[in-house]
């Protein structure tokens, strides 16, 4: 049988409650033992009463109306610039669009290099770095070692899990910092992103997703799935900052895909973290395989069809002709040691868009090195 106190209260039941206590407190019967346990119970019932309010206007707000209410953005986000269609003003001899997939940042996560056999780590200092050194990379590939370097702009997109999030026990006792003051921490250094692309490529459009660890319900859910995640967040707030900007436009949808496309070209961004599960051998390809189909024949169905599938979450780089998985900035955990999965060093996905010829050129950007074996004596420790 449900206790009493387990019973959800009503703010109309805790008003007249309180108006009894009053009318209680004003009798003149009430001796002056009465009247403070009067006044004790008056106090509590007048939190209730503010904790009740507050959850009853939480329950009123649209988080659909959080972007025009509190952000002054619109609702619902723009179409994709035109300079990424039909060629876009490049020069004939231009190499096409360049897109740049940034995901699975897990900001905020600590990786200890002692618990991995020293293979990597990973901290709010690395993870600065690492971000520099991808977009200060990228540019040097694009710029240093391209025949005729020139592009309409750069396509920058954000596959989620940006954040490390609260989602595990082990995240909660081992993040450097808290969610919040994590995603600030990130928001400077991808306002720094985005601003030093523009610089160089002159327009900047930004898809983008939410993933699972920015996710504030202990489980996935599907309703309200993006509008309830620090990427989100992260990313409406990068839109508003950037709201003046002519340079720069996002796509942030509402549900858990972004359609777009680069010339003629069309992607399906989405996390990837749907996809369940692994196959013996080939290991994430068979649940990313499969979950690819389903997406492919309910988009062909909606007339939503699209050429490539792109997502992070598994954190392997892999490029394929219809289907490109994102490696990560984090790189290798104690998460992917404890389960036996092959060693990856950081990286995140870049590839170029033609007008006539589509994805050209595929250039994994390396933001590790690769640990090497130690050349010594004929016998010699393994040193950290």
């Amino acid at each position: 049988m449900p206790n009493a106190k387990d019973k959800p209260l009503d703010i109309k039941r805790t008003d007249s409650r309180k108006r009894s206590i009053e009318r209680a407190l004003d009798a003149e019967k009430a001796s002056p033992k009465v009247r403070d346990i009067v006044g004790g119970l008056r106090e509590e019932l007048s939190e209730i009463h503010l904790k009740l309010r507050d959850y009853e206007n939480a329950k009123s707000i649209d988080p659909r109306r959080v972007r025009s209410t509190i952000l002054g953005l619109a609702e619902h986000a723009a179409d994709p610039p035109q300079w990424l269609l039909n060629g876009g003003g490049a020069s004939s001899k231009s190499p096409g669009i360049p897109v740049l997939f940034a995901s699975d940042w897990h900001w905020g996560e600590v990786v200890r290099k002692s618990e991995i056999g020293g293979v990597n780590e990973f901290g709010l200092s690395v993870a600065h770095k690492r971000a520099k050194l991808l977009i200060e990379r990228t540019i040097d590939l694009l710029f240093n070692h391209m025949v005729n370097p020139t592009y309409p702009g750069i396509v920058f997109v954000l596959g989620g899990d940006m954040v490390s999030g609260d989602i595990h026990e082990e995240l909660k006792e081992t993040n450097e910092l808290p969610s919040l003051p994590t995603l600030l921490n990130l928001l400077d250094i991808l306002t720094w992103a985005i601003d030093t692309l523009a610089d160089k490529f002159g327009r900047v459009f930004i898809p983008a997703v939410a993933g699972n660890h920015g996710r504030q319900s202990r489980k996935p859910r599907f309703k309200f799935r993006a509008q309830t995640n620090y990427d989100w967040l992260l990313y409406s707030l990068l839109e508003k900052h950037f709201k003046g900007d002519k340079r720069i436009s996002f796509l942030i949808p509402d549900g858990p895909d972004a359609l777009f496309s680069v010339h003629n070209t069309t992607f399906l961004l989405t996390h990837g973290d749907q996809f369940r599960g692994g196959d013996g051998m080939i290991g994430a390809l068979g649940p990313i395989i499969r979950g690819d189909h389903r997406k492919r024949t309910r988009a062909s169905q909606i007339h939503q069809d699209y050429d490539v599938m792109i997502l992070g979450h598994w954190h392997q780089y892999i490029h394929l002709e219809r289907l490109i998985v994102n490696g990560s900035l984090k790189g290798y955990d104690e998460y992917a040691n404890g389960n036996g999965f092959g060693f990856e060093v950081a990286q995140q996905a870049l590839w170029l868009v033609h007008p006539k010829h589509g994805i050209t050129f595929r250039i994994p950007v390396i933001l590790q090195e690769t640990p090497r074996k130690s050349k010594g004596d004929w016998v010699s420790a393994f040193r950290k």
